[in-house]
């Protein structure tokens, strides 16, 4: 059975529990990034699926560019498979750039994100 770790950060996350299911994948859910950095550590997840916050008036301006950055970086050393795929606010749209610059991203779904957007993404072989 394949993995996909959750890490819902603000309201708007959509919750696609019931299309995970259907397809035949076990969600874990976390709303601090902490605590998903810790799961990694003892399982690699097949999915990761974050929103896409960028840092406005802060120092993303430089190593950092948005809330995944941490996140992304314990993927790399711990779980360099997992497929990563962020939601993004249109009005944040134009920054996502510099986190494909850095990171390797499955897939930016801008919101509103439908379930056949999200089960596309998530139909890949892995």
């Amino acid at each position: 059975m394949q993995t996909l770790f959750s890490l819902i950060e603000s309201a708007i996350h959509p919750n696609f529990s019931t299309l995970y299911q259907q397809l035949g994948i076990a969600e874990q859910r976390f709303t601090a990034a902490r605590k998903l950095h810790k799961a990694v550590q003892q399982q690699a997840p097949d999915f990761l699926v974050g929103e896409f916050i960028y840092g406005f008036g802060n120092n993303y301006a430089g190593a950092n560019v948005c809330n995944l950055d941490v996140t992304l970086r314990a993927l790399q050393r711990f779980s360099p498979h997992t497929k990563v795929i962020v939601f993004v606010p249109p009005n944040e749209a134009q920054y996502v750039d510099k986190l494909l610059e850095l990171f390797p991203i499955h897939a930016v779904l801008k919101y509103p994100v439908s379930p056949q957007a999200m089960q596309e993404a998530l139909q890949v072989p892995l």
